[in-house]
């Protein structure tokens, strides 16, 4: 992998991860196309590379969400741990605080249950990852013809946080797409299309960057300077476009619906496909 091979990467993981339209997706099909030898010799490294360079989009949610952060986590250990206070006497920043951990149950426990699946070659299937871009294309189209999006962050509640929790837990399969998921079980929930999207985001804080961090410990000793460089390289890039990508989803759905994702999941899906069928692409 060449410095420019690892900036393209960066930039697309940045610019996917956030959009409803899945980073594995997108990240597989470059890599498939750019330094395939890689996912095909050492696919776990592949995988660890896509988690690797997640922390640099969870630095663009960390900066873009800072003062919600720093509201939410003093709040949540002052009513939790000083002060002790019932639930339902809470304010909503340390509720909200709940609500993070409760929906990161979920892709925890998946995720260690099913760790060796999740970085074998099944994460990397082409097929796999067109008929997932097709089907949670389906289901954001009828949240979004469904939804009430009448709810905003004040209506949340613990049933919402498992429900949107479950659906982050479904990105686990590629090609689903972590926002895309739960921005539709927030749609399904009648919540507003930026509150959805808001939650999505601060729910893949914790998750994205524990998996980014185990990852970087597992595969720290196998890293040498020419592959240490990509990785900084490529994170650095995420981080950026990732920024970008969040101001750009937040301000395009409070004006909009978000069928345009839909039509891009079913294109590229289809588009994957007819690649595969073509054998221009392997699956």
């Amino acid at each position: 992998m060449t410095v420019l091979e690892a900036i393209v990467l960066g930039i697309v993981q940045g610019l996917t991860e956030f959009l409803p339209i899945s980073s594995t997706a997108h990240l597989t099909l470059a890599g498939k196309l750019m330094v395939n030898d890689l996912i095909i010799s050492n696919p776990k490294a592949w995988t660890a590379f896509m988690a690797v360079i997640q922390l640099g989009t969870m630095a663009a949610v960390i900066v873009y969400f800072w003062s919600d952060l720093w509201k939410i986590v003093p709040t949540f250990l002052k009513e939790n741990v000083v002060e002790r206070k019932r639930f339902s006497e809470q304010s909503l920043d340390s509720r909200m605080g709940w609500y993070i951990i409760v929906g990161t149950l979920p892709v925890a426990v998946i995720g260690l249950v099913f760790k060796d699946t999740i970085e074998g070659a099944f994460t990397k299937n082409l097929t796999v990852i067109s008929l997932s871009l097709l089907v949670l294309g389906i289901l954001l189209a009828v949240a979004e013809k469904t939804g009430s999006f009448t709810r905003d962050e004040k209506g949340i509640t613990w049933m919402d946080s498992l429900v949107v929790g479950c659906a982050q837990a479904l990105a686990l399969i590629p090609g689903s797409s972590r926002s895309g998921t739960t921005l539709t079980a927030g749609l399904f929930l009648g919540l507003k299309r930026e509150t959805a999207a808001r939650f999505s985001f601060l729910l893949s804080i914790p998750a994205v960057l524990a998996s980014g961090l185990f990852e970087l410990k597992e595969t720290l000793p196998d890293i040498h300077l020419s592959g240490s460089v990509n990785l900084v390289v490529a994170t650095v890039a995420a981080a950026l476009s990732g920024y970008l990508a969040i101001d750009f989803l937040l301000r395009f759905l409070r004006r909009n619906s978000t069928f345009l994702f839909v039509y891009y999941r079913v294109l590229l899906g289809s588009l994957i496909l007819v690649l595969i069928g073509l054998k221009v692409i392997v699956p």
